[in-house]
């Protein structure tokens, strides 16, 4: 095989492969030269396959050869589809013929099925998505924040109620003491001096307006002592 630039290493690799016939009992080309045999997959894999591709699994090569356009030679025993799992694999392309390596450079690899558009519009949807992510991740921190603030200033709320609460107790109870200590102290001087009014009016004369004051005096020192 000549050297050519444009015919891709793997391509290069797999037609010395089949050329060579110290590998013949491993891969082989078919009885018309159109097509290519792996005998023995297993073995393949094991001892050829890292020599060349510098791997031992075969579905990779099977994948590689996909990829450049091989297919699998299937075939057909009176209208059935004859499968021999540990039989020999044939591969076949329009170009890889035996004999005419000049046709290697005419295997293209397949390319992807997305147009430079569709990438482009993908791309700028992803970009889009992140800027929207972004914007709602300046969003929810500017949220967090003022969370936080209203906490902050709802446990200040909460502790000036708590003081205003104990304030209004201990004046209450203040008041209280204020209170009671007046109405001690009138009771007190209402006492001292109706005790002192008491003996002018029991020396008084037994006259009715007499008697009257006299049981209103003694009513009233009851009640104060009540």
């Amino acid at each position: 095989m000549k050297q050519n630039s444009n015919v891709p290493a793997f391509l290069s690799k797999l037609w010395t492969l089949v050329e060579d016939s110290d590998t013949n009992e491993f891969i082989t080309w078919s009885q018309n030269g159109q097509s290519f045999l792996v005998l023995d997959e297993q073995r393949f894999a094991k001892e050829i396959l890292p020599k060349y591709f510098k791997h031992n699994n075969m579905a990779s090569f099977v994948r590689q050869l996909n990829m450049y356009g091989f297919r699998k030679v299937v075939h057909i025993d009176s209208g059935i589809v004859k499968q021999e799992r540990d039989g020999p694999v044939e591969f076949q392309h329009p170009f890889f013929v035996q004999g005419q390596d000049e046709l290697l450079e005419n295997i293209k690899r397949k390319v992807s099925s997305t147009r430079p558009e569709e990438g482009k519009v993908c791309q700028e949807d992803i970009s889009t998505i992140l800027s929207n992510a972004a914007k709602v991740q300046v969003q929810q921190e500017t949220i967090d924040l003022r969370l936080f603030t209203l906490k902050r200033d709802n446990e200040a709320l909460w502790r000036e109620i708590s003081d205003l609460r104990n304030k209004h107790v201990q004046q209450q109870q203040v008041i209280r003491k204020i209170v009671q200590f007046i109405v001690t102290l009138v009771q007190k001087n209402r006492l001292v001096s109706l005790k002192r009014k008491q003996p002018l009016l029991l020396n008084t004369n037994n006259s009715p307006k007499s008697t009257r004051l006299q049981t209103m005096v003694k009513e009233t020192v009851e009640d104060n002592h009540h």
